[in-house]
Protein backbone atom coordinates (compact mmCIF):
# COMPACT_ATOMS: atom_id res chain seq x y z
CA UNK A 1 0.00 0.00 0.00
CA UNK A 2 1.00 3.62 -0.86
CA UNK A 3 2.03 5.18 2.54
CA UNK A 4 1.72 8.61 0.94
CA UNK A 5 -1.84 7.67 -0.54
CA UNK A 6 -2.77 6.99 2.96
CA UNK A 7 -1.23 10.01 4.18
CA UNK A 8 -3.18 12.32 1.92
CA UNK A 9 -6.76 9.93 2.52
CA UNK A 10 -6.36 10.72 6.11
CA UNK A 11 -6.63 14.69 5.77
CA UNK A 12 -9.14 14.36 2.79
CA UNK A 13 -11.64 11.91 4.76
CA UNK A 14 -11.27 12.90 8.41
CA UNK A 15 -14.76 13.72 10.53
CA UNK A 16 -15.82 16.61 9.02
CA UNK A 17 -15.88 20.01 11.98
CA UNK A 18 -17.87 23.25 11.29
CA UNK A 19 -17.35 25.60 14.36
CA UNK A 20 -19.54 28.06 12.76
CA UNK A 21 -23.24 26.64 12.31
CA UNK A 22 -25.58 29.08 12.76
CA UNK A 23 -28.13 28.36 15.47
CA UNK A 24 -31.84 26.54 14.38
CA UNK A 25 -33.67 29.86 14.70
CA UNK A 26 -31.09 31.22 12.12
CA UNK A 27 -31.68 28.45 9.74
CA UNK A 28 -35.16 28.80 9.98
CA UNK A 29 -35.15 32.56 9.09
CA UNK A 30 -32.59 31.74 6.05
CA UNK A 31 -35.74 28.63 4.72
CA UNK A 32 -38.08 32.36 5.01
CA UNK A 33 -36.28 34.47 3.25
CA UNK A 34 -35.47 31.50 0.49
CA UNK A 35 -38.92 31.27 0.12
CA UNK A 36 -39.66 34.95 -0.19
CA UNK A 37 -37.02 34.86 -3.20
CA UNK A 38 -38.50 32.42 -5.07
CA UNK A 39 -41.74 34.33 -4.94
CA UNK A 40 -44.01 33.19 -2.20
CA UNK A 41 -45.48 34.29 1.42
CA UNK A 42 -43.46 32.59 3.69
CA UNK A 43 -46.07 33.52 5.72
CA UNK A 44 -48.72 31.38 3.58
CA UNK A 45 -50.60 28.55 5.68
CA UNK A 46 -49.28 26.21 3.30
CA UNK A 47 -45.79 27.00 3.82
CA UNK A 48 -45.55 28.54 7.34
CA UNK A 49 -44.43 25.34 8.91
CA UNK A 50 -42.01 25.00 5.82
CA UNK A 51 -38.71 26.13 7.87
CA UNK A 52 -39.50 23.79 11.02
CA UNK A 53 -40.08 20.91 8.48
CA UNK A 54 -36.78 21.60 6.20
CA UNK A 55 -34.87 22.24 9.32
CA UNK A 56 -35.69 18.31 10.30
CA UNK A 57 -35.21 16.87 7.04
CA UNK A 58 -31.62 18.90 6.47
CA UNK A 59 -30.46 17.12 10.21
CA UNK A 60 -30.98 14.16 8.52
CA UNK A 61 -30.03 14.62 4.65
CA UNK A 62 -26.60 16.50 6.02
CA UNK A 63 -26.18 13.60 8.89
CA UNK A 64 -23.15 12.46 7.30
CA UNK A 65 -21.03 15.76 8.63
CA UNK A 66 -21.89 13.83 12.39
CA UNK A 67 -20.33 10.69 11.25
CA UNK A 68 -16.99 8.89 11.37
CA UNK A 69 -15.48 6.81 8.82
CA UNK A 70 -13.09 5.25 11.38
CA UNK A 71 -16.13 4.08 13.52
CA UNK A 72 -18.11 2.54 11.11
CA UNK A 73 -15.05 0.30 9.87
CA UNK A 74 -13.37 -0.05 13.60
CA UNK A 75 -15.02 -3.36 14.19
CA UNK A 76 -13.53 -6.22 11.46
CA UNK A 77 -13.46 -9.87 12.18
CA UNK A 78 -10.06 -11.38 12.31
CA UNK A 79 -11.67 -15.23 12.49
CA UNK A 80 -12.90 -14.79 8.67
CA UNK A 81 -9.13 -14.30 7.91
CA UNK A 82 -8.42 -17.07 5.86
CA UNK A 83 -10.74 -15.75 3.25
CA UNK A 84 -8.60 -13.57 0.61
CA UNK A 85 -10.75 -13.66 -2.51
CA UNK A 86 -12.99 -10.51 -3.64
CA UNK A 87 -15.44 -9.23 -1.76
CA UNK A 88 -17.99 -7.29 -3.60
CA UNK A 89 -21.31 -5.17 -2.73
CA UNK A 90 -23.26 -4.12 -5.42
CA UNK A 91 -25.89 -1.90 -6.27
CA UNK A 92 -25.60 -0.02 -2.55
CA UNK A 93 -28.77 2.88 -3.08
CA UNK A 94 -27.69 6.32 -1.86
CA UNK A 95 -28.78 9.88 -2.18
CA UNK A 96 -26.74 13.07 -2.18
CA UNK A 97 -26.30 16.37 -2.67
CA UNK A 98 -24.35 18.51 -5.21
CA UNK A 99 -22.53 21.30 -3.58
CA UNK A 100 -22.73 23.39 -6.43
CA UNK A 101 -26.68 24.11 -6.42
CA UNK A 102 -27.80 22.49 -3.54
CA UNK A 103 -30.28 19.70 -5.58
CA UNK A 104 -30.06 15.89 -5.02
CA UNK A 105 -27.99 13.54 -7.18
CA UNK A 106 -28.49 9.94 -6.35
CA UNK A 107 -27.67 6.21 -7.91
CA UNK A 108 -25.96 3.31 -7.08
CA UNK A 109 -22.18 2.36 -5.47
CA UNK A 110 -20.60 -0.77 -5.95
CA UNK A 111 -17.76 -1.22 -4.22
CA UNK A 112 -15.02 -4.77 -3.69
CA UNK A 113 -12.00 -5.82 -1.74
CA UNK A 114 -9.72 -7.82 -1.19
CA UNK A 115 -8.79 -8.67 2.20
CA UNK A 116 -5.60 -8.82 3.85
CA UNK A 117 -6.86 -10.18 7.04
CA UNK A 118 -9.12 -8.17 8.11
CA UNK A 119 -13.41 -7.92 6.77
CA UNK A 120 -15.65 -5.89 7.71
CA UNK A 121 -19.40 -6.60 8.04
CA UNK A 122 -21.05 -5.87 5.12
CA UNK A 123 -23.75 -3.33 6.35
CA UNK A 124 -20.59 -0.77 7.33
CA UNK A 125 -19.90 -1.00 3.45
CA UNK A 126 -23.37 0.78 3.03
CA UNK A 127 -23.12 2.72 6.02
CA UNK A 128 -19.58 3.98 4.70
CA UNK A 129 -21.24 5.27 1.21
CA UNK A 130 -24.07 6.99 3.24
CA UNK A 131 -21.30 8.65 5.93
CA UNK A 132 -20.03 10.29 2.85
CA UNK A 133 -23.15 10.58 0.34
CA UNK A 134 -25.34 13.10 3.13
CA UNK A 135 -22.89 15.67 2.91
CA UNK A 136 -22.37 18.21 -0.02
CA UNK A 137 -20.51 16.91 -2.63
CA UNK A 138 -19.23 16.09 -5.71
CA UNK A 139 -19.40 12.45 -7.32
CA UNK A 140 -15.85 12.57 -7.70
CA UNK A 141 -15.03 13.23 -4.31
CA UNK A 142 -17.44 10.72 -2.96
CA UNK A 143 -16.18 8.17 -5.18
CA UNK A 144 -12.71 9.09 -3.75
CA UNK A 145 -13.95 9.28 0.03
CA UNK A 146 -15.29 6.05 0.03
CA UNK A 147 -12.00 4.17 -1.29
CA UNK A 148 -9.44 6.28 0.50
CA UNK A 149 -11.56 5.39 3.76
CA UNK A 150 -11.30 1.89 2.99
CA UNK A 151 -7.44 2.14 1.92
CA UNK A 152 -6.89 3.78 5.25
CA UNK A 153 -9.21 2.15 7.90
CA UNK A 154 -8.92 -1.63 6.50
CA UNK A 155 -5.62 -1.67 5.01
CA UNK A 156 -6.94 -4.30 2.29
CA UNK A 157 -4.58 -5.92 -0.91
CA UNK A 158 -6.63 -3.93 -3.26
CA UNK A 159 -10.18 -1.65 -3.15
CA UNK A 160 -12.22 -1.06 -5.84
CA UNK A 161 -15.74 1.31 -6.18
CA UNK A 162 -18.00 2.44 -9.39
CA UNK A 163 -20.69 5.04 -8.82
CA UNK A 164 -23.19 5.43 -11.51
CA UNK A 165 -25.84 8.33 -10.31
CA UNK A 166 -28.13 10.74 -12.03
CA UNK A 167 -27.94 14.46 -11.21
CA UNK A 168 -30.68 16.66 -10.70
CA UNK A 169 -28.87 20.02 -11.18
CA UNK A 170 -28.40 18.37 -15.13
CA UNK A 171 -31.79 17.08 -15.11
CA UNK A 172 -33.91 19.70 -13.81
CA UNK A 173 -32.25 22.82 -14.89
CA UNK A 174 -29.81 23.68 -17.36
CA UNK A 175 -30.04 21.08 -19.97
CA UNK A 176 -32.76 19.41 -18.34
CA UNK A 177 -31.52 16.10 -19.50
CA UNK A 178 -33.19 13.73 -17.44
CA UNK A 179 -32.14 10.41 -17.51
CA UNK A 180 -28.19 10.81 -18.19
CA UNK A 181 -25.96 8.50 -15.66
CA UNK A 182 -22.41 9.57 -14.78
CA UNK A 183 -20.00 6.99 -13.97
CA UNK A 184 -16.67 7.42 -11.90
CA UNK A 185 -14.45 4.92 -10.54
CA UNK A 186 -11.07 4.43 -9.05
CA UNK A 187 -8.93 1.39 -7.94
CA UNK A 188 -5.72 0.84 -5.41
CA UNK A 189 -3.80 -1.86 -4.42
CA UNK A 190 -3.75 -4.87 -7.27
CA UNK A 191 -6.78 -3.84 -8.77
CA UNK A 192 -5.26 -0.73 -9.77
CA UNK A 193 -2.09 -2.53 -10.80
CA UNK A 194 -3.64 -6.18 -12.30
CA UNK A 195 -5.11 -6.18 -15.05
CA UNK A 196 -6.83 -9.59 -14.94
CA UNK A 197 -7.87 -8.21 -11.38
CA UNK A 198 -9.72 -4.99 -12.55
CA UNK A 199 -11.49 -7.52 -14.88
CA UNK A 200 -12.49 -9.73 -12.61
CA UNK A 201 -14.55 -6.92 -10.27
CA UNK A 202 -15.97 -5.76 -13.78
CA UNK A 203 -17.08 -9.70 -14.64
CA UNK A 204 -18.91 -9.54 -11.48
CA UNK A 205 -20.71 -6.48 -11.69
CA UNK A 206 -21.70 -7.78 -14.97
CA UNK A 207 -23.12 -11.24 -13.99
CA UNK A 208 -26.07 -9.33 -12.23
CA UNK A 209 -27.07 -8.44 -16.05
CA UNK A 210 -27.40 -11.66 -16.90
CA UNK A 211 -29.97 -12.69 -13.86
Amino acid sequence: MDAKLVQISANSIKKAKFNKRPSLKQMQRAVKTLIAFAGDDPEREGVLDTPKRVSKAYAELFSGYGQDPQEILQKTFTDLSSYDEIILLRDINFYSHCEHHLVPFFGKAHIAYLPNGRIVGLSKLARLVDCFARRLQTQENLTTQIIDALNLYLQPRGAAILIEAEHMCMSMRGVRNAGTTTLTQKFSGVFATNKEEKERFFALLGERDKK
